[in-house]
């Protein structure tokens, strides 16, 4: 009989963490470019022309976005901490060509990506 209660359990357990290592987010290096993802989006503006523009809309709360260099995917560049703005490294390298370690999110069909480090 105690066999029917124990191994019921040790699923509901083995489930239960299989869904906070899910919940945790995987590892990703993603190569591309930073861009605001207002002027991006909505008019396409990109490229060191638009560099300080980039930057000041990024400052004041615009969302950065990496595009990806093959497969031109956007990831939503996320803080390490809640509450937090972006690293500096992350804001002023708008428009560069870079290479974001941290780990990646999907939610609703857009892509989030918790900016670990940024070269």
């Amino acid at each position: 009989m105690r066999k029917f209660i124990v191994i019921p359990l040790a699923l509901i357990f083995a489930a239960g963490l299989i869904r906070i290592a899910l919940a945790d987010g995987a590892e990703k290096t993603v190569s591309g470019v930073i861009e605001d993802s207002y002027c991006y989006g909505t008019m396409g503006a990109h490229g060191a022309s638009h560099k300080s523009c980039a930057v000041k809309c990024i400052k004041a709360g615009i969302p950065a976005s990496l595009v990806e260099n093959n497969t031109g995917a956007i990831y939503v560049l996320l803080p390490k901490n809640n509450e937090q703005p972006l690293p500096a490294d992350v804001i002023n390298r708008a428009e560069d060509q870079v290479t974001v370690t941290g780990k990646e999110y999907s939610k609703g069909g857009v892509n989030f990506l918790v900016v670990e480090s940024v070269k």
